[in-house]
């Protein structure tokens, strides 16, 4: 089943959004429910204003706003399982999505939002992240509890989206067609330096129809998640995560697994230098057996504002821990929970369970607009007795075959063009060169290569 999409209505939507892009200026935020256009309530009244910020009572207390997004991407891959004249295979993915989000005052607030992520083209079917052809991707209701200039507390009931971090383990997968959520109850507190939410949540499964995906009625996710920010000293995230998966697959087996992270983050972004160190130990029951994983990563960096193209040169280094015996009852493979798809490349074939890598990248600035990176990753496997992971951290290929630690090398080579605050359009290739690892697992292998392009408006 497949929806069909007038293209003539696409295209007046389109047309429509060209126009008003630049008539307002307000940041489009990665969570939609984080824009803020109180604002615009003394704002002349055209059409796009109008749109984002519409009264609903005389002292315009009461508002409503509506927004969303298109995007298309067609991405090619060449040989995509390492696997010697595999060939050419393509996709053409598309996301819609449209969002109301209501304020009955200064205390509650009603979101909802319907995403449809649709894929046509390969020739093994989508993909879980490639579609979900119309589900409901936020529906909840936000209660302020405490607001003033210094402290705010919040109680969110109902499906969200959630975003933490690097996004190394709670992400909202935004590079992927299908973008993750949950449902439950989430408890927000915050003061202009620290900020601590508190959540628990179930995961549903995700289908590839109409409003088809099952709640799994138990709690998936939960715990809790804070930050600290020290005026000229970076930021400290200090968090406990908790999950449980009923079939986890592992190298070690498919068991019952209550697994609890406990980790913290030292960070600062923006110009000049930067850093990004992280840490995290898992602990908890696989079956009966224990489990004992760790990652550490660490990135560094420096933008040098003040030379031309302001050239940014980073390194990042991770230690994800691997199993060290398939079938001993223990299981020392880290689960990176539910992670963004492309920390390790555009369109990655290795996740981040049982990895070290290496990798240096290059950024330019080339015009306000036009951004440039290039980056070099070194992959190799962290323990011989354990196998490969997905990038959403599922098993995919066993490693007790080999005792060769290097996977391979990934290249890649990305520009983003932003027209504006709305529109902008991305486009990469990657080149993946495979290492001992993969040829002794692939009987006929060869090296893959992919390569997309993406245009996305929000408005």
């Amino acid at each position: 089943m497949s929806l069909n999409y007038p293209h003539s209505a696409i295209l007046l939507t389109t047309c429509f959004c060209l126009l008003t892009a630049t008539v307002f200026g307000q940041g489009i935020k990665l969570m939609r429910y984080d824009e803020d256009y109180s604002q615009l309530k003394d704002s002349s009244r055209n059409f796009y204003n109008t749109l984002k910020f519409l009264p609903l009572s005389a002292n315009k207390k009461m508002y409503i706003t509506f927004g969303g997004e298109l995007r298309a991407e067609y991405g090619g891959k060449i040989n995509e399982d390492w696997i010697k004249d595999q060939g050419f295979n393509y996709s053409f993915l598309q996301r819609y999505s449209i969002y109301t989000d209501i304020h009955m005052g200064d205390r509650l607030r009603f979101f909802a939002q319907l995403n449809s992520g649709l894929e046509n083209g390969s020739k093994y079917g989508p993909a879980p992240v490639d579609e979900d052809q119309l589900a409901v991707q936020n529906l909840f209701a936000e209660y302020r509890i405490l607001k003033d200039t210094t402290h705010q507390l919040a109680i969110r009931i109902g499906r969200q989206e959630i975003n933490y971090g690097s996004g190394r383990l709670i992400s909202v997968r935004e590079g992927t067609t299908v973008r993750q959520y949950f449902t439950g109850a989430k408890l927000m507190y915050a003061t202009p330096r620290f900020t601590l939410d508190a959540f628990v949540l179930e995961a549903d499964e995700v289908n590839f129809g109409v409003f088809d995906n099952r709640p799994s009625h138990q709690a998936n996710l939960w715990g809790a998640y804070s930050n600290l920010n020290i005026q000229k000293g970076g930021n400290f995230d200090f968090y406990y995560l908790g999950i449980r998966r009923d079939g986890a697959e592992f190298e070690e087996g498919i068991e019952k697994e209550i697994r609890h992270t406990l980790a913290t983050r030292y960070w600062k972004s923006g110009g000049g230098f930067i850093y990004n160190l992280e840490a995290a130990y898992q602990f908890g029951k696989f079956g009966k057996g224990n489990i004992d994983a760790w990652t550490m990563a660490i990135e560094l960096g420096y933008t040098f504002e003040q030379i031309k193209f302001k050239p940014s040169i980073n390194l990042r280094n991770d230690y994800i821990s691997g199993d060290q015996k398939a079938g001993d009852g223990k299981l020392q493979t880290f689960n990176p929970l539910y992670p963004k798809g492309g920390y390790f490349g555009f369109n990655p074939l290795i996740g981040p369970a049982n990895l070290i890598d290496l990798h240096p990248y290059l950024t330019l600035s080339l015009t306000d607009k036009l951004s440039m990176q290039a980056d070099v990753v070194f992959n190799w496997r962290y323990a011989p007795g354990d196998g490969i992971y997905r990038p959403g951290g599922n098993f995919n290929t066993a490693g007790s075959i080999s005792d060769h630690r290097f996977i391979g090398t990934t290249y890649l080579l990305s520009a983003d063009y932003k027209f504006n605050n709305n529109l902008s359009f991305s486009c990469g290739g990657q080149y993946f060169r495979v290492g001992n690892f993969i040829k002794d697992i692939v009987p006929l292998w060869d090296d893959s290569q992919f390569f997309n392009a993406q245009v996305s408006y929000k408005f």
